[in-house]
This record gives C-alpha cells, sequence and structure tokens, in this order.
C-alpha cells in the first residue's frame, strides 16, 4: 500500500512529497508552505473544472454516437447535420478576431528553423541524448547511414572505408559551396584555411587565395587565427563548424586538414510525459520529474555501455568560439532548447488523491504544478557543468506541451 503525507486537502504519497520537499523546492525561495498550500488550492479550483470538461466532451460524444447509429451511412443532408452540430453545441459561432502576442521567446523558436525530437522522459539516456544531439557530425550521419550508396567498393564495413570516406568528404565539401560560397574557387580545393583581419581566407590548390562570398557568413573560429582547429559558419539561421585537426587519420588525407563538419541539428527537443512513456503511480512521476529536474540542473548523468566500455553521459556544454576580429567570445547553446510535455486532461494519477472522497488528482494538472516549480532552477540559473554556467531558456521562458 502507497505510504501517504496529508498536508491541507491533499494526500501525497510520501515518495513524491519528499522528492518534492528535498529536492526540488530547495534554492527556488518557494516554503514547503506555500507550495502545498498553492497547489491545495489549485486543484480545488481547477479539478472540479476538468471534470466537467471530460463530462462535457462525454456528453457531445453520446449525442454523436446516438445520431449516427439513427442515421447510417453517408450524411445526405449536410444543412441538417450542420444543425444539428451547431444545436448541440458541438460548433459554435467564429468569434471575432484577437491579436495574440508573446514575448521572451527564444531564438529557436523565433527565428531559427529546425528539427524536434520527442523522447520518453523517462529513460535518462535517451532525455540526455537528444538533449545533445544539438550539435552533429555530419561525415558520421553520412558515414553510417545510406545517404552514401555503399555501391562500387563503397561498403560500410568493419574498419574505415576510404573510398566511401572520400565520398563523405566530397559531400560535405559540396554542402559547403552550396551554404558558405567562396568568392571565387571552391572548397574542394580548398588546402587550407586562416583567420585574417577578421575574415575568413581560404588557400586553394596552386597557392590562390580567396574568401568567403558573403564575408557576414563567418561567426568564430576556435585556436590560432592563423590555424584554427574549427570555423564557424552560419546559413539561414544554422550554424556549421568546420572542424580542422591534421593529426586525426581523416585529417591527415585531407589536403586542407578538414577532419569533420559539425552540423547545428536538433534545435529543440520534448521531454515526453505522455504518449511515449507509461508513468502510473507516485514512483514513475518521481524518477520523470527527478530526470527533468537533473536535465535542467546540468547534474543528470547515465552510465553508457558502449564498444567494450563504460563511460559516463552527461550534458553537452555550450560551444565558445573567438568572434573573427579577434576579440570578443562568440557562445552558442550546446543543447537542445527543451519543452516538457505535460499529460492531457484525460488522466488521473493515485500519486496525489484529493478532496473528501479521495479522488486521484488529474494528471495534468499535478504534471503542470510540478514541472513548472521545477523550471524555476532554470530560470533562476541553477543550472551548471563542470564548464560553466548553462542555462535552458535564456529569455526566461519556460515551454510545456499541453496535448
Amino acid at each position: 500500500m502507497t505510504q501517504r503525507t496529508t498536508i491541507h486537502g491533499l494526500q501525497v504519497a510520501t515518495e513524491l512529497f519528499d522528492f518534492i520537499n528535498e529536492q526540488v523546492l530547495p534554492g527556488t525561495g518557494v516554503s514547503q508552505e506555500a507550495f502545498w498550500k498553492g497547489f491545495d488550492a489549485i486543484v480545488a479550483d481547477l479539478a472540479p473544472k476538468n471534470a466537467a470538461l471530460l463530462a462535457e466532451r462525454d456528453r457531445l460524444q453520446t449525442e454523436l454516437d446516438t445520431w449516427h447509429q439513427a442515421n447510417p451511412g453517408p450524411i445526405k443532408d449536410m444543412a441538417g447535420y450542420r444543425k444539428f452540430l451547431e444545436t448541440i453545441g458541438y460548433l459554435v459561432p467564429v468569434p471575432t478576431d484577437a491579436k495574440a502576442t508573446t514575448a521572451n521567446v527564444d531564438a529557436e523558436l523565433a527565428i531559427q528553423a529546425g528539427p524536434q525530437l520527442v523522447v520518453p522522459i523517462l529513460n535518462a539516456r535517451y532525455a540526455l541524448n537528444a538533449a545533445n544531439a544539438r550539435w552533429g557530425s555530419l561525415y558520421d550521419a553520412l558515414y553510417g547511414t545510406d545517404a552514401i550508396s555503399e555501391a562500387d567498393g563503397c561498403e560500410k564495413g568493419p574498419g574505415y572505408n576510404e573510398k566511401r570516406g572520400a565520398k563523405v568528404i566530397a559531400f560535405a565539401r559540396k554542402f559547403l559551396d552550396d551554404s558558405a560560397p567562396l568568392a571565387s574557387g571552391s572548397h574542394a580545393d580548398s588546402t587550407g584555411y586562416a583567420i585574417v583581419n577578421g575574415a575568413l581566407q581560404v588557400t586553394l590548390q596552386g597557392g590562390a587565395t580567396t574568401g568567403l562570398k558573403d564575408a557576414a557568413q563567418l561567426v568564430g573560429f576556435q585556436g590560432d587565427a592563423a590555424a584554427p582547429s574549427s570555423v564557424l559558419m552560419v546559413h539561414n539561421g544554422l550554424h556549421f563548424d568546420l572542424i580542422i585537426n591534421r593529426a586525426t587519420p581523416i585529417g591527415q588525407t585531407d589536403a586542407a586538414g578538414v577532419s569533420d563538419l559539425v552540423m547545428e541539428a536538433a534545435l529543440s527537443t520534448i521531454l515526453d510525459l505522455e504518449d511515449s512513456v507509461a508513468a502510473v503511480d507516485a514512483q514513475d512521476k518521481v524518477l520523470a520529474y527527478r530526470n527533468w529536474l537533473g536535465i535542467l540542473k546540468g547534474d543528470l548523468t547515465e552510465n553508457v555501455a558502449k564498444g567494450g566500455k563504460t563511460f559516463k553521459r552527461g550534458l553537452n556544454p555550450d560551444r565558445v568560439y573567438t568572434a573573427p576580429n579577434g576579440s570578443g567570445v562568440v557562445r552558442l547553446h550546446g543543447r537542445s532548447l527543451l519543452f516538457v510535455r505535460n499529460v492531457g486532461h484525460l488522466m488521473t494519477n493515485p500519486a496525489i488523491l484529493w478532496g473528501a472522497e479521495g479522488k486521484e488528482i488529474p494528471e495534468g494538472i499535478m504534471d503542470a504544478v510540478v514541472t513548472t516549480t521545477i523550471a524555476l532552477h532554470d530560470l533562476q540559473g541553477h543550472g551548471q557543468l563542470a564548464s560553466g554556467p548553462i542555462r535552458n531558456s535564456r529569455t526566461g521562458s519556460v515551454y510545456i506541451v499541453k496535448p
């Protein structure tokens, strides 16, 4: 039987009660008394309204079922059917025009366009992988998938296939020509990259030098300007990082020493509490909430076994570059912008009972209260990695997906 702690009008599973009091609330400035009193007031106000909405949905569905059972087959009188839908309240008058504006929206939603991932929040490894999918190797993606054909001796195989690798490199150079074209010549003919007087200088075969057709596409670099270890460029709001390392096997065979092209990829990720998970009790909900808390604070880690080795996976740090002019720092988000998806209106959960009858709490209300309280840690700047502080939202917002 679930152990419970009664506080105000709530009977809270003690495991969840202790987690919130001991791990969620400390550091937020919200006292235990204020939290549980406020939580109880929210449930007392909204749980009956939630039940009324579900009852209205059941009424509408019953009306629709009854009509269609009495009128099987294709609808013959569309005007009459529309009148029926209006009569039962399924169709309502079109409201007057309204204007809505949203402030403090992060660039990943307001400006950039890119992939969004959805992962089950109960699986810490999946959550970390998705958060870290903001940046990924184009070389690895091409080499390891069917984006590059295995015909004509280009099989993946157990070891490195130089012929397949050459196709990957050619694809990447073509991407550079399309996305960051040179004023003259091609990236395919490059033998060196350098930053000179705040601009990208590319040396071509034969010794000629050129630069970007649009100099503003250079965002920053790492390492020494004369021989950078990476060159960061941008196209259509998305960044790509040209990695230069002549010490690697791939870099040794590349005329310019290029060893990879790292792409800005999954701009945002939904950590899902709903369809992709089965969180049926307090133990499940605590695991989900703990992962959300850990990923916002930066201390969520997972031991991963790969290739016969075990290592600890955590969140990637932000990416830091020197500005093109050599002074100043360019800092880019190292992780996807994270959303949390709450459960919808239908489900209830026994993690908290409310009211004199001890009803299960509407799970969507519980998610809304707990996940936003946890998000205070991000809003108040508590996120920290060994490399320094991290933030999820840099504009002070919390992103919640409601089904």
